[in-house]
């Protein structure tokens, strides 16, 4: 099959293109042909970096490219912002040319909370409305676009992907903290993170053991939250444990990223705000334990994978932190759920798949029992 990405893509800093990057290496093996159709300063092979995020002709550029391209179907990632003003307006305008050009659109909501501000529900009504399929990544989703717009038999649920990888070797020696039982905080340095709250707490769970440090790994985006990240780290650098507290500040390249989160014990996510998360996902991918603040989406992970908790006081926190690096049993009991979980249900491999059967719902074509056929040379 054919298919035109529109999406952010790296090396844009964006979870919505590291997202992209997954499902479409995950798709190519699969044997389809796919195209990325992205902001300006997106790279790679059949990708075409052609509009920018406030361009007032943005709906119009990405429609010219993708006639160029002539794909079977067309996947939209969205999120609320990333194409055009008024959080975004310009996507409708392009899934309604699409519609008139008689391709088929599907669309993907990362963002779907459980009350719709009014701006959402205008947005919506016409990327469901005139949407061929949608996809969400949690089933209350479904139930909140099905109990707004109806549509139910076009709205699919599919998990967010894992990467099926092996954790990198020797990954703590490679950071220089070889024997120690790591807590890891990473991603951007956001208040909605609660990344402080484990800074405040750390001179307790450092009283279990002389050998717990806690890395903190990640950047900010642009200036975003100036005045937060000083305060973050005037916290950090005025710790009673400072000597236990490792930062590490980088947009990092994607096998660095990955010796970090292979060097962790135990991965803590005390996030205010939030769905289903990128960083959980990369988490999981090298079988780490999650600790989590108990948000619907981190609940309902757990009620699937058993990989990890969800927390709702401080207390919660320090002890399911505490029993992960202390009890190797556990860890390792978690370790295995996470794999199961991630061989059986999550891995991109079996997510691209689930995806290719929504395109196939999607795709009508007058070729009877014709195979599309695509290799990529090895």
């Amino acid at each position: 099959m054919r298919i035109a990405f529109i999406s952010t893509y790296p090396p844009i800093e964006c979870g919505i293109g590291t997202y992209t990057c997954y499902l479409d290496e995950a798709l190519k093996k699969l044997h389809n042909e796919t195209f990325v159709v992205s902001q300006i300063g997106a790279q790679g092979k059949h990708v075409f970096p052609v509009f920018s995020r406030d361009s007032s002709s943005l709906g119009t550029d990405i429609f010219n490219m993708c006639d160029k391209i002539t794909p079977d179907v067309i996947h939209i990632q969205h999120e609320y912002g990333l194409y055009g003003s008024q959080r975004g307006v310009q996507i409708a305008e392009f899934i309604l040319r699409c519609k008139l050009a008689g391709v088929p659109v599907v669309t993907t909501l990362h963002t779907v909370h459980t009350e719709l501000e009014d701006f959402e529900r205008v947005l919506l009504r016409t990327i469901v409305g005139e949407s061929s399929a949608i996809i969400v990544h949690e089933d209350y989703q479904k139930k909140t676009l099905v109990k707004c717009f109806g549509q139910k038999e076009k709205i699919h649920v599919i998990p967010h992907g894992v990467r099926e990888v092996d954790s990198v070797p020797q990954a703590k020696a490679k950071l220089g903290i070889e024997g120690k039982k790591v807590i890891l905080l990473c991603g951007y340095f956001r208040p909605t993170k609660g990344f402080h709250k484990v800074v405040e707490w750390f001179p307790e769970l450092c009283e279990m053991s002389d050998e717990v440090i806690l890395v903190i790994a990640g950047k900010s985006r642009g200036l975003e939250y100036r005045e937060y990240q000083r305060e973050f780290f005037e916290a950090i650098n005025n710790s009673p444990v400072n000597d236990r507290i490792l930062v590490l500040r980088g947009q990092f390249p994607q096998h660095t990223f990955d010796t970090i989160v292979s060097a962790g014990d135990v991965v803590v996510l005390p996030y205010d705000i939030g769905g289903q998360s990128g960083i959980m996902a990369q988490c999981f991918a090298f079988g780490k334990p999650v600790v989590t603040s108990n948000l619907p989406a981190f609940k309902r992970a757990f009620e699937q994978c058993e990989g990890g908790f969800a927390c709702e006081t401080k207390q919660d926190y320090l002890k399911n932190i505490a029993a992960i690096l202390t009890d190797e049993k556990l860890s390792q009991t978690l370790r295995t759920h996470i794999k199961d979980y991630v061989d059986k249900r999550v891995g991109w491999s079996k997510v691209a798949q689930l995806h290719v059967d929504v395109y196939h719902s999607a795709v009508r074509v007058p070729y009877g029992k014709a195979k599309y056929v695509f290799w990529v040379d090895e």
